[in-house]
């Protein structure tokens, strides 16, 4: 079954045109006209990606993008006005894989939804991820720093692999300490100072691996697996 790609945007004439680039591409779509319709079809449906505007009446496009990503990692992409230009930042701060300024060209908006799509897929098929030097092998449960002078196997705890597996499959991006909670803890509540004893311990043996720096805290917002070491 193809993707199914959920628009949330109360501009009718843009939805239409997106709705059309998006079918000629093969791909289903559901909208929703305001921030809580998005949030509630959002957990209905499951959809593979989100369009997701800025400007949305009921709850706005930076809530719904806050609530979409306590859930968990589906894909969103920012449509925001062009004369807002410091969206972009706050948009990939808060976790969208993507932002677009309107009027937002249709073709290019598939094109990237298209290439978002096969990236999301390839991270979750994978059996093993390889960022820089790292490489996770997710059937195993093992995880290796890949040097020139050899390969230096990480000795890793249940938790600890998981937040690195977890955090490899989206390098760059910045998890809250929230969301490694939600994805690595099976819903257990942990204190947030739990969150940074294991990335600490974690840091530690990538680093005892030379692999310093490929862990990094992005100060008052959470913790980034860089693309390099």
């Amino acid at each position: 079954m193809s993707s199914l790609i959920l628009i949330a945007d109360d501009d009718r004439e843009s939805v239409e045109r997106l709705d059309a680039a998006l079918r000629r591409e093969g791909l289903r779509t559901v909208v929703a006209d305001d921030g809580q319709q998005a949030i509630e079809l959002h957990a209905a449906l499951k959809p593979d990606l989100v369009l997701l505007s800025v400007a949305l009446p009921v709850r706005d496009g930076w809530d719904v993008l806050g609530e979409l990503r306590r859930r968990g990692d589906t894909p969103v992409v920012m449509i925001g006005e062009q004369d807002q230009p410091h969206h972009r930042l706050q948009a990939l701060r808060i976790g969208a894989d993507d932002h677009l300024t309107r009027p937002a060209d249709p073709l290019e908006v598939a094109a990237r939804v298209q290439s978002i799509l096969r990236r999301a897929t390839g991270g979750r098929n994978a059996k093993v991820l390889r960022v820089g030097p790292l490489e996770i092998q997710l059937e195993n449960y093992m995880a290796a720093v890949l040097k020139t002078g050899g390969r230096r196997r990480l000795d890793l705890t249940l938790t600890e692999f998981r937040i690195l597996a977890h955090m490899a499959r989206t390098p760059l991006r910045v998890f809250s300490r929230k969301e490694i909670m939600q994805a690595c803890f099976d819903n257990q509540a942990v204190l947030e100072r739990t969150i940074d004893s294991h990335v600490s311990h974690l840091r530690r043996k990538l680093e005892g691996a030379d692999a310093a720096g490929l862990l990094t805290n992005v100060r008052g917002v959470g913790y980034r697996l860089e693309a390099e070491a």
